[in-house]
């Protein structure tokens, strides 16, 4: 059985390019005592990932070189040997990596049921995205009714929810996304408020006059010049909610910080980091809960899905580009 890998190979300075990963196809190892091949069917290519890829301190430790590029993924149990967590047919979702097949002892993997959602669900709109979206505006934005919430990335696979979760709970909520498609996409379609086109407005401009009367809570997941915009429009104990930076993700000069950071302080609003893995304990109770909006048409998801592990660099770069809409996933 040929395994199909792609092998991180060299720590990136900017923009990830072909001497970032190496394309390997091998013969898979023979299995071990309570060990499992899993077929992995879906990949999911998250923003996070490019900060595993550096060799600074963080929330989790970077991805050693010479290992199989990190990432979640979901897919079959088609081989086992002698007692083994999960049995030959079931499906499981965890950190599998950007290969073709898996060999595990199950560790941090979780079952899933393909006939309750479509399996690359569960790697989206119930997994690590989901989550995030979920805890991040629920318990760090701790949103209420009548809030205005400001979302950036707001047509991405963690925007997107957020910005249904805070309607669903009485929110008005304005996304911020590039290009026509994308902001006709969130009001047509989610059902947002408003939409700002960050590529053809003037970002501070489109704030005042979406949010007349200023934020509540602010959902970053752009970092650089959206969120110093942000910032000028906080109102009294307004929340922001930190998920992400991915403006500064390939940055290679130094980092572009808030300059508007005194707002928090004339306002007395806060400003709160979130990574989701802390919330681990709950996901079960999301899920849930997500599932259940899904169910009665309260929330939508989109997913951009491409084929090929050979194909890797070229989709993953489809994060930093906007050339995507949605959750981007990589189909073995």
């Amino acid at each position: 059985m040929i395994n199909k890998q792609q092998i991180f190979k060299k720590r990136p300075e900017g923009i990830p390019d072909k001497e970032t990963w190496d394309f390997v196809e091998s013969e898979l190892r023979s299995l071990e005592e309570g060990e499992m091949i899993i077929d992995q069917q879906y990949i999911s290519l998250d923003p996070a990932m490019r900060g595993w890829m550096n060799k600074t301190r963080s929330y989790i430790s970077p991805v050693n070189i010479g290992d199989v590029m990190r990432a979640g993924s979901v897919g079959k149990i088609i081989k086992t040997k002698g007692k083994t967590v999960f049995k030959e047919g079931e499906y499981v979702t965890g950190w599998g990596g950007v290969q073709k097949y898996c060999i595990t002892k199950g560790e941090n993997f979780y079952k899933v049921d393909p006939n309750k959602a479509p399996l690359s669900s569960y790697i989206g709109i119930l997994g690590m995205p989901g989550m995030t979206a979920y805890f991040g505006i629920l318990e760090v934005g701790e949103i209420k009714e009548g809030d205005v919430v400001l979302v950036s990335g707001a047509a991405g696979a963690v925007g997107s929810i957020v910005g249904q979760i805070s309607k669903i709970k009485g929110c008005r909520v304005v996304g911020i996304a590039g290009g026509k498609k994308k902001c006709d996409y969130l009001i047509n379609d989610l059902g947002f408020d408003g939409a700002i086109d960050y590529k053809n407005e003037n970002v501070v401009n489109a704030i005042k006059q979406s949010c007349p009367n200023g934020i509540d809570v602010y959902f970053d997941n752009v970092g650089g010049e959206i969120l110093d915009s942000a910032l000028i429009f906080l109102r009294k104990k307004a929340r922001v909610v930190v998920c992400g930076a991915i403006s500064q993700y390939n940055s290679i000069s130094s980092l572009k910080g808030p300059k508007n950071y005194l707002s928090l302080l004339v306002n007395r609003a806060s400003m709160k980091g979130m990574v989701v893995l802390d919330f681990a304990p709950k996901y079960l109770e999301a899920m849930m809960q997500m599932a259940q909006w899904i169910n009665e048409g309260k929330l939508k998801y989109s997913e951009d899905i491409y084929d090929g592990i050979e194909n890797f660099r070229e989709i993953f770069l489809r994060l930093f580009t906007g050339d995507k809409l949605g959750k981007l996933i990589l189909k073995t």
